[in-house]
């Protein structure tokens, strides 16, 4: 055999392996091609860290897709992004997603979710109040942002409104400006609490917090865009199914020191990140063998954007199965046993 027909047998005997390969792993090679994974804040808030994880332990590219983990100023701005085309999946506030979906059909649908919010109003006044909180800065992301939704609801167990405070957007560098005395109130996620009281050497004061104004709740979605989950929806399936074996990661104590190194990126490492970890895992910030996609949560959370005009109002909260798509964790956590 001369030298050009044994290069065409060992291009058909790799065609031939890579054909075998593809049956022994099916929709490995349909989920081909780099998708990139978009969290809020910059730095990334803490419930960001279970992609930090799916993504540094291999838990992506074990069911097969190519997965890069980006930090968006806002989880605002990382809808966008979905919504645009520009990346594949997005953690975006709930409230931020129904509102869009019922105001203007946005074509985004949540495909996994975090029910349970940890957010907080504090004060590095001990004496801080509610009614002490009248005309005073409050650090949020953005105006219209997540902590900024969150603040309109807390806010309600206060019996105020929103335009009796003064809106600061600092992205998730609240507890940072809170520290250097810039400002006396911001809204909060738990983990802030250690670092803010580490680095002011004082115990910082809880206003309120929203499971005070609403033991109902959701807190994040993740987002895809409704036509590209429809083209590639097995890709979307690997990608929950990493998310669930990350989940389970993470509730193990003996992960934790690893956990904690991975959630460097969120300002949050070591001893630090590993009470922040106990303190989520005890509360089920990410979803313990669920889609965390409670319908119950989730239209609550609609009609209660409805009620304080995040909703237009000549439109309704847009229905559940609108929102969100439950048949694509259900195969993930197929695929994840």
């Amino acid at each position: 055999m001369n030298s050009g027909g044994r290069i065409r047998t060992a291009r058909g005997a790799a065609a031939a392996l890579a054909l075998a390969v593809s049956a022994w792993l099916p929709g490995v090679c349909a989920a081909q091609g780099a998708l990139t994974f978009g969290i809020p804040g910059i730095p990334p808030v803490f419930g960001g860290t279970v992609a930090l994880v799916a993504e540094k332990e291999g838990m992506f590219k074990k069911h097969g897709v190519d997965v890069t983990v980006r930090a968006f100023e806002t989880g605002a701005a990382a809808s966008r992004a979905v919504a645009s085309g520009e990346i594949a999946v997005a953690l975006s506030p709930t409230p931020l997603i129904i509102s869009q979906v019922s105001n203007t059909d946005v074509p985004l649908v949540g495909i996994w979710g975090m029910e349970h919010p940890d957010w907080l109003i504090g004060s590095t006044d001990p004496a801080a109040t509610c009614q002490s909180m009248k005309g005073q800065g409050v650090g949020v992301d953005s105006v219209g942002g997540a902590r900024s939704i969150a603040l309109r609801t807390m806010l309600v167990a206060c019996k105020m409104k929103i335009d009796e405070v003064q809106q600061v957007a600092l992205s998730s560098n609240v507890g940072a400006a809170m520290v250097a005395g810039q400002l006396k109130f911001g809204v909060l996620h738990i983990d802030d609490i250690p670092v803010i009281e580490g680095e002011t050497k004082k115990p910082l004061k809880i206003v309120v917090t929203q499971k005070d104004s609403r033991p109902v709740d959701h807190y994040l979605l993740l987002v895809a865009h409704r036509d590209r989950l429809a083209k590639n929806r097995d890709a979307y399936v690997r990608i929950v199914a990493a998310l669930v074996d990350a989940e389970r990661f993470m509730r193990d104590p003996a992960n934790h020191a690893k956990v904690a190194a991975h959630a460097a990126p969120t300002g949050r490492s070591g001893e630090i990140a590993v009470q922040a970890l106990k303190k989520y895992v005890e509360m089920d910030f990410w979803p313990k063998d669920t889609d965390g996609l409670g319908r119950k949560n989730i239209e609550v959370l609609g009609n209660v954007m409805k009620k304080v005009g995040n909703i237009k109002p000549d439109k309704e909260p847009a229905p559940y199965e609108r929102l969100v798509d439950q048949s694509v964790w259900r195969d993930a956590r197929a695929l994840a046993k």
